[in-house]
């Protein structure tokens, strides 16, 4: 009978043990979970980054609000570059206000908003939007978004090429159409943005484009432009070729160039700058995109402006807006210092405001 007594005191003490060590288990597990670290969920903090982005928008744009009030994922996977995109902008945006205000670069940096200027921009109304041209960086593809948007055509592949650029048949009215009071209105409340791209690149494009392919719809650029400039910047006369890249740039740096570009007219602004096309320290732009992030630029500006689910920015071909150094630096290999650095002076505002880099071949 002891013996028997003795083994079940046993088993209640085995039994007891176990049931502490369970307790404890249970015990342990529950502390485990309620001070979790908090970077196990962190892809579920990504709308706490959004939201940051945004603030950070509130502190730096203040003259003209026309960014989203927050970028939050729309069932695609939302990528790091478009979370990016808006402190890239910004910075854009800053970088040009700063530029503006130096007194040093004034005179290449501001320009009185003319009828030139306001030639340059493009109207839709219906979404309140404006888009001031600069050629040779991808405006051709703008200009049929901005057209599918005023309604004179249902998508940009039903566009003719040839209506593009007809401004009496592709719906697409000019700021400098409206009055007064009208365009000051546009002005302030509509969305305003434009594109640029390396100032020595776009010109190399213009002069490939103009004088070297020459379409056949645009015989004045080869027949009365480059004869023009031959006349009046070709060292050597009796050469009979046609303009070569270094007449080019002669004619482009000369500090008195405005007396051609008169006879010229409208045709020169395919290599004009920047600040004389679209006056960025004079009109408040809500965005400037760059032909080198064109990419990711391109679906940015679209959903700023509120439109991204209207229309999409047609395919950029691989590789287009990679800007191409060798090219560069090939076309202006056989040109002397001196006319590159007469070049750079006329271009540099468009350089400083953008924030493109002087050229290494001017720094050796």
């Amino acid at each position: 009978w002891l013996m028997s007594d003795n083994m079940h005191h046993q088993w209640l003490l085995l039994a007891a043990c176990f049931w502490v060590i369970f307790m404890f288990m249970v015990a342990s597990k529950f502390i485990t979970l309620t001070f979790k670290d908090p970077d196990g969920y962190g892809a579920k903090q990504e709308p706490l980054i959004l939201t940051a982005v945004t603030k950070v928008e509130e502190v730096h744009v203040p003259e003209e609000k026309h960014w989203p009030e927050e970028f939050q994922p729309t069932g695609k996977a939302f990528s790091g570059n478009l979370i990016r995109q808006p402190l890239v902008h910004m910075e854009r945006l800053e970088l040009l206000r700063n530029v503006c205000r130096d007194a040093a670069l004034r005179n290449l940096s501001h320009t009185e908003v003319s009828k030139f200027v306001l030639d340059r921009i493009f109207v839709c109304d219906k979404h309140k939007i404006l888009f001031c041209q600069t050629p040779k960086v991808g405006n051709t593809q703008w200009k049929k978004v901005l057209i599918v948007l005023n309604g004179a055509f249902s998508s940009i592949e039903e566009i003719p090429e040839n209506i593009v650029h007809d401004h009496e048949k592709n719906g697409l009215p000019r700021l400098s159409s409206f009055s007064d009071s009208e365009i000051k209105k546009r002005l302030n409340l509509y969305f305003k943005f434009f594109i640029v791209r390396d100032p020595f690149e776009r010109l190399i494009s213009a002069f490939k484009d103009k004088f070297v392919h020459n379409p056949r719809f645009e015989p004045w650029y080869r027949h009365e432009i480059a004869p023009g400039i031959i006349r009046k910047y070709r060292k050597h006369r009796t050469e009979t070729k046609g303009l070569q890249f270094e007449d080019f740039v002669r004619y482009l740096g000369d500090p008195n160039h405005r007396w051609l570009d008169v006879q010229f007219g409208d045709h020169i602004i395919h290599w004009v700058t920047y600040v004389e096309l679209c006056a960025p320290c004079e009109i408040a732009y809500s965005v400037i995109g760059h032909h080198e992030t064109l990419e990711d630029d391109a679906p940015y500006i679209l959903k700023a402006a509120g439109i991204d689910h209207l229309v999409s920015y047609p395919t950029i071909p691989p590789g287009i807006t990679v800007y191409n150094k060798t090219k560069v630096e090939r076309y202006f290999s056989g040109i002397s210092k001196r006319d590159i650095r007469r070049l750079y002076a006329r271009f540099e505002g468009d350089f400083k405001l953008f924030g493109y880099r002087e050229p290494d071949f001017l720094l050796n």
